[in-house]
């Protein structure tokens, strides 16, 4: 069987686990957030309950009590909250090895940006992670844990910092998509590092008869806040990639770092309700106006990146096979009506999903794209609409298997 059939339905499964793992672990996430916020101080509370909250869902009711630092006896059953987040980042890290390293050349590398190797691409891939929660990591355990705000606007910084720094390295959508992997790297650390660990001393103070330390409970409360507002960012870095008005914007490290604004925005409100105080309804306009402001951005126009300096040496090899002049007629009669700097097809002002097929170069750059939606499958025209012939399809399947992608 031909690996990129292959290779592209291990891709949907990952992606399949991982939006499943990801919509487990921002529930529970959202749910205890919402929980915490709402808790009320009651008559008869036990000792060192610091508040209760009576919920109604499934035809039952709950009664749910917090202790601050913890209760006075170790519970017989303790439900442990941590494989949502684990199995989010491996599915995540696994769909970053599947989707960019394994396809580093078409779309990982931009050679216009930076000339890398295909390791060094990846070696810089994984580093930057690693060093992303190292620095963060220092952050919180510095004088500045005792400044929340102070801290977040620093990581804020941090954020935007590396948004820019990929942009210089990567392609436009690999660019996004490790910012949401760093960002999302620092939350899922945060719970196996800091949260969890934490969590099991407290417990082990428990067993032991030893009254727990409350800075331990402080702490991860800390990080728990931070992956709360960090939360809608890396939802939405997650998707930009299908977006190039997102990703192949002059001004995309921008576009993310007003997301993380609007993050902060959309969790102040709920997070505002939830402690059943005033609704700061002025988070809506201000959300508004920061995704305007995104819009706005991204009609300022993608990179301009010369075309004899951006091929790598895979796409070369395309515009070289023998079958590729007739590939390039089969695309200009067939596609480039639509996929044009100035589409001639009515109803369309620019090229969907910004992908323009007028130059060798741009061919070769979409070359996978061409061969899954016009040659293994007819994706492409939608609904056929210019009368694309199979044996043209066949040619396309010939080209980009014969320039060694099969």
């Amino acid at each position: 069987m031909d690996p990129i059939i292959l290779h592209d339905w291990a891709a949907l499964a990952i992606r399949w686990v991982h939006v499943i793992t990801a919509i487990a672990w921002i529930g529970s996430s959202f749910y205890f957030i919402a929980l915490d916020l709402g808790l009320q101080k009651a008559p008869g509370l036990p000792a060192g309950a610091h508040g209760e909250e009576w919920q109604v869902h499934g035809g039952g009711f709950y009664h749910i009590t917090k202790y601050l630092v913890a209760p006075e006896r170790m519970p017989e059953h303790l439900t442990w909250f941590k494989w949502e987040s684990y199995a989010t980042w491996l599915s995540g890290f696994a769909m970053l090895g599947v989707l960019y390293w394994a396809q580093s050349e078409l779309f990982l590398i931009d050679p216009a940006k930076m000339a890398l190797l295909p390791w060094q691409a990846i070696l810089i891939s994984a580093g930057s992670l690693v060093i992303g929660w190292v620095i963060y990591d220092f952050l919180c355990k510095s004088a500045l844990g005792e400044n929340p705000t102070t801290l977040m606007l620093l990581l804020f910084v941090l954020l935007t910092l590396m948004a820019w720094g990929y942009d210089q390295v990567f392609t436009g959508r690999a660019a996004l998509l490790h910012l949401g992997a760093f960002t999302a790297t620092i939350m899922t650390a945060n719970v196996a590092m800091v949260i969890m660990p934490n969590q099991r001393i407290v417990v082990a103070d428990l067993k032991a008869g030893r009254r727990p330390d409350p800075k331990y409970g402080k702490i991860a409360k800390l990080r728990s806040t931070h992956n709360n507002y960090l939360t809608l960012p890396v939802v939405f870095l997650m998707l930009s990639n299908h977006y190039p008005l997102a990703f192949a914007s002059r001004y995309n490290w921008l576009i993310a770092a007003l997301v993380f604004l609007m993050g902060v925005t959309i969790r102040h409100f709920f997070n505002t309700k939830h402690a059943r105080k005033a609704w700061p309804w002025w988070t809506w306009g201000v959300t508004a106006a920061l995704f305007a402001a995104c819009v706005w951005l991204s009609s300022l126009g993608t990179q301009q990146l010369p075309e004899d300096e951006t091929l790598t040496t895979a796409q070369a090899r395309l515009t070289q096979d023998p079958h590729f002049e007739q590939v390039r007629d089969i695309v200009a009669g067939r596609c480039s009506m639509c996929h044009a700097a100035e589409p001639g097809w009515d109803g369309i002002a620019t090229a969907p999903r910004r992908i323009v097929l007028e130059t060798d170069a741009q061919i070769a750059r979409t070359a996978r794209d061409i061969y899954l939606q016009a040659g293994l499958t007819d994706a492409m025209p939608p609904a056929n609409v210019s009368f694309i012939e199979p044996e043209e399809r066949a040619v396309i399947r010939a080209w980009f298997q014969g320039a060694g992608h099969s």
